[in-house]
């Protein structure tokens, strides 16, 4: 392939910029959808080169049909090649001139089933969103009525037995607008254990989500959200790649030598992330403490460390173990004592 085509996608119009493989321009284009893909399908296969945003995927899969080898960018990464005004022309160059890069990174395209089960999970997340912002408003209601409850959703049964109370005290108007929330989170818990369900299926259904659920503090939606999210574990040099891929590293202000660390960076994947640190904060709870052997990197962690800190430690740990897990497409197996990385 002797011809590289940057692609700056939208919903109705792309600019595309053809390039040689030396850098020479042969065609600057702006085709609406639909001459978009006749002119790709009447092409010579090329390398097509575009953003990893909204749509990307989807016409990765499509270029690859007609014969054309894709390749995704992130968008980051093609910022700092726009030449002084930004518009779709100069941002379809940036695309060519970023991919034309030797040290460049790019993006693994998602299959359908991938972006299937990212719709799912995503979904899940925004009903959480959702019923929170109605059990806060919830108490906020009865907060200037003189009711105070704690925060999370497993307060909500008090919640319910004081407007259930028919000495509550409540104006009726309050009482009637606290019970119509409280109907609405109901309705938002019952769709939340649905797709709970489906992703705890959907992880028991793939061998890798079967394998990641053997570690410790990793569950299903931590094994769905690495199987969907993640890219081929290959992609990593090492464990210590991968966990920097997530953001649980140190943020680095190193200069003239001298190494300067902060918090984790937070550059990567962050349902991923999130999760991976969530899994963690469970083991550090009473109860999950009690797994943990004396004299154990864990334990010695545990004993001169803040428990935020170890959770972080013990997630980036984690994320390793998933790495070493996928590529020798092993269990996990309890070592005899826990030893730092």
């Amino acid at each position: 392939m002797d011809t590289m085509i940057g692609v700056d996608l939208a919903k109705s119009v792309f600019q595309l910029h053809g390039a040689a493989m030396t850098g020479e321009v042969l065609f600057r284009k702006k085709l609406t959808r639909s001459q978009f893909l006749k002119f790709m399908s009447d092409h010579a296969p090329a390398v097509v080169v575009m953003e990893a945003c909204g749509g990307a995927h989807y016409w990765a899969r499509v270029m690859a049909e007609l014969g054309h080898q894709v390749q995704l960018i992130a968008p980051q990464y093609v910022r700092p090649f726009v030449k002084r005004q930004k518009n779709d022309a100069a941002d379809a160059e940036a695309i060519v001139v970023a991919a034309q890069r030797p040290e460049m990174r790019f993006v693994e395209p998602k299959t359908e089933e991938q972006q299937a089960r990212a719709a799912i999970f995503r979904s899940r997340d925004r009903l959480v969103r959702q019923r929170t912002e109605l059990i806060n408003a919830l108490r906020g209601v009865l907060y200037e009525h003189g009711h105070v409850f704690p925060t999370g959703a497993a307060h909500v049964g008090r919640i319910e037995a004081l407007l259930r109370d028919p000495d509550n005290g409540l104006h009726p108007l309050v009482l009637a607008d606290c019970l119509d929330l409280l109907d609405q989170i109901s309705e938002k818990s019952g769709r939340i254990e649905a797709r709970t369900r489906t992703t705890t299926a959907l992880s028991a259904q793939a061998s890798v989500t079967r394998r990641l659920q053997t570690i410790p503090g990793v569950g299903p939606l931590t094994a769905l959200a690495v199987e969907t999210f993640a890219p081929p574990m290959e992609t990593f040099e090492s464990g210590r790649a991968f966990a920097a891929w997530l953001g649980i590293v140190p943020r680095q202000h190193s200069s003239g030598g001298k190494q300067r660390l902060g918090k984790i960076s937070k550059a990567g994947q962050g349902d991923i992330r999130r999760l991976l640190i969530i899994g963690a904060m469970t083991r550090l709870t009473p109860r999950g403490r009690r797994g943990v052997p004396e004299g154990s990197w864990l334990a010695r962690m545990l004993e001169r460390k803040p428990k935020m800190l170890v959770a972080i430690a013990l997630a980036n740990k984690m994320a390793r173990q998933i790495w070493a897990l996928l590529m020798k497409q092993e269990d996990y197996r309890e070592p005899a004592t826990m030893t730092a990385a």
